[in-house]
Order: structure tokens, then sequence, then C-alpha cells
């Protein structure tokens, strides 16, 4: 038997790519608090790969591995092009985006539209994975608009297994492409996580993790005990870091506690100084703090002190210093 891709034990647990959000100094500080959950990049679309600004798209932190680069496209050769340029960046995983809803990918017919095109995806897959010295997955909807999930997701998983893919993540709900906006497609179709469970015992040869409304490791780990190979959280662990991530490589993995909010902060000083001192500024990575100290008393001071002060010209990281001492008054309090 073929032996499982190194990122496989990761998938167990992965933060979900999020537009905006999923940035090199984001996947930093989440990493402060998970040493093994598998992060994604925002996804990326081959054509800025091919023609835009590479290393700036493309460069990363040795930190954040285990960590996999989605794409964004639709055209076989742009991918596979793409997939060239990225290696020597050293990324873990490829990934092909068949799942954002958004109006920009459906202009520039990938992301979910693709569900409508499996032949297409399939070619995609199978350019990419030539192209690439690592493992190539694909991330997908259960379908779109007026498609019949239980039929077209059989279709489509068998198709880019075909061609050689093995791990798929699977977005519990449909997206629809009219009418619905982005924010409307990740909260109103309805999960239905009982496909997703069929889906691995109809192809239990691939790794399947699913994707949509989890929030907490309770639920993850009630996912994998229900036979799914990984779980991937999206905006709770944005919103709540802490409290998906510090508890994960213990709750999934068996591995030793997490580090409290305050160690994490104070892990995040010496980047941020590095940050500034190569010309950053401090609101490029504190806005990805917030929500650290979610639920703890202070919590708001937190937030404030960060928000009002660190987009302000010339802000160090004694904005930092200011927010982790209203903190300690409040834990002392």
């Amino acid at each position: 038997m073929t032996p499982p891709p190194p990122l496989w034990p990761a998938a167990r647990l992965s933060i979900a790519p999020m537009m905006d959000w999923t940035d090199r100094h984001c996947r930093y500080f989440h990493r402060q608090m998970s040493g093994r959950a598998l992060f994604y990049t925002e996804m990326v679309t081959a054509q800025a790969i091919l023609h835009g600004p590479r290393g700036r798209l493309l460069a990363h932190d040795a930190a954040e591995h285990p960590l996999a680069l989605q794409l964004g496209g639709s055209d076989p050769a742009q991918l596979a092009e793409a997939v060239r340029l990225a290696a020597p960046y050293g990324y873990d995983e490829f990934n092909l985006n068949v799942g954002c809803p958004s109006d920009r990918v459906k202009s520039g017919c990938f992301g979910a539209v693709l569900m409508k095109d499996p032949g297409l995806v399939a070619e995609c897959v199978a350019a990419m994975i030539a192209a690439s010295p690592v493992e190539v997955t694909v991330k997908c909807r259960i379908g779109v608009d007026d498609q019949e999930p239980g039929a077209v997701l059989p279709d489509f998983l068998a198709r880019v297994r075909t061609e050689g893919v093995r791990r798929v993540t699977i977005h519990a709900r449909k997206a629809w492409l009219q009418g619905l906006s982005p924010r409307e497609n990740r909260e109103i179709p309805p999960l239905d996580y009982p496909l997703v469970l069929a889906m691995k015992r109809a192809f239990p040869d691939l790794h399947i993790s699913v994707n949509g409304g989890i929030t907490t490791l309770a639920q993850a780990r009630a996912f994998l005990g229900q036979g799914l190979d990984g779980v991937m959280v999206g905006r709770a662990a944005y919103h709540e870091p802490w409290e998906i991530l510090a508890g994960a490589d213990q709750s999934i993995w068996g591995g030793p506690e997490g580090p409290d909010p305050w160690q994490v902060a104070r892990r995040m000083r010496p980047y941020i100084a590095r940050h500034l001192d190569g010309g950053g500024r401090l609101h490029q990575v504190t806005r990805h703090m917030l929500g650290l100290f979610h639920g703890r008393p202070g919590a708001r001071n937190w937030r404030r002190i960060l928000s009002e002060r660190a987009n302000a010209d010339g802000a160090g990281a004694e904005v930092l210093d200011a927010a982790l001492a209203a903190m300690d008054e409040a834990r002392a309090a």
C-alpha cells in the first residue's frame, strides 16, 4: 500500500484560506498557538503568480509550515506554470479552489462555478500534479445552484481521484452563484454533513476533510470520531484564535498543552519588531490579534487599544505593550 503523504496527519485540523484574513502575519500569529495544524494562504490566482509581484505574493516565514498555497484558476497550462513558479518558495501543498462563490471569482471562471465542469477540474489537477513536487489537493462545495449534490459530488470526487488527487476538503454547503452574496453563501445554504460523511464511506481511499459551520474543537473531534479524516475551521479560528488553536495540539494530536494568550502576545513582539524594522506598519500584524483574549475580562480594552493606536503613523511595539498592560490589570483585578 502506498504510504500517506506527509501532510495527512497535519490535515486532521486545518485553518481555511480566507481572503484578506489569512495573510502571512495572520499565519505566523496562529502558529504561535499550534505547531501541528495545517495552514492555508489566501487564494492567489494563477494569473497573479504569472504576471504579478510574485515575491510579495508568495513569500512567507519558515515558522508558518506546514503551509499550503491555494490557487485560483481554470486554465490547466496556467495553473501548471503557477505551480512551477511557486515550487521554489517551499510550500508543502498546492490546493485548487473550487469553492469560492465571490463575484470576482465567477467572472474569472474559477472557484465554485467549476463544480459545473468537473472534466475541466480534472484537467487542471492533472496539470498541477505533473508540475508539482508536493501533493495537490482540492477544496470544493457539495454543488452549486440547481445541482443535486448527491449526484454531482460523487462524480466530481471520482474524476479528481482518477487524476491523482488523494485529499479533498468539502465545504458542506451548496453555493448559489445567483441571488446570494459571498457572505450569504457562507451562512444561508443549509449544511449537509451527512453527505460529506457518505462521501467518506463511498471513497474510503480519499482523505476527506469537512468545512463549514465548525466553531469548536469538540465539534472537530466529533467529526473525526465519525470517520472523517480532517476538519477545516474558518471564521471561528480567526475571531477566537486562542479557543481553537491553543488547545488543538493536545485535543487533536495528543500533544502538549498550548500557551496562554499572554504568552502568545509576547511571542509576537520580536516578529512585530522585525516587521517594523523592515518598513511595515503595526496594524498589518495586530489587526489579526484582536480576538486573542476573546471572552476574557479586559478583552474590550485590548481590542480598543490595538484598533485605535496601531494605525497611527510611527506606532510601534509600545502599543502592544500598552494593550498587554491593560490585560494584566484586568487579570489582577
